[in-house]
């Protein structure tokens, strides 16, 4: 089970690759604290409840290039909190 804040200040919930050819991959003021270990956002999956800034195009793709909710250092832990709500949309 994931403790609430017991990720905080530890190296596992921060990860920023300023070596990527795409970084930092969505606008930001604060390239220091751009966290790329959720790169590909796992609560994409979660479609409109995600909780992040996003939109669907025309076509019904969810656009999500102007939302850093992932990308924001003190986010690991709504992310990690999620999981099991991705878990269970995703049960066979």
């Amino acid at each position: 089970m994931f403790e609430k804040d017991s990720w905080k200040d530890k190296e596992y919930s921060f990860f920023s690759h300023t070596k990527c050819e795409c970084f930092p991959c969505h606008e930001t003021e604060h390239p220091e604290d751009f966290n790329c270990l959720f790169c590909y956002c796992p609560l994409y999956a979660l479609k409109d409840r995600c909780g992040g800034n996003f939109r669907y195009t025309e076509s019904g793709i969810k656009d999500c290039s102007q939302c850093g909710l992932p990308h924001k250092r003190e986010n690991y832990g709504y992310i990690m909190e999620r999981f099991k709500e991705i878990q269970e949309i995703t049960r066979l």
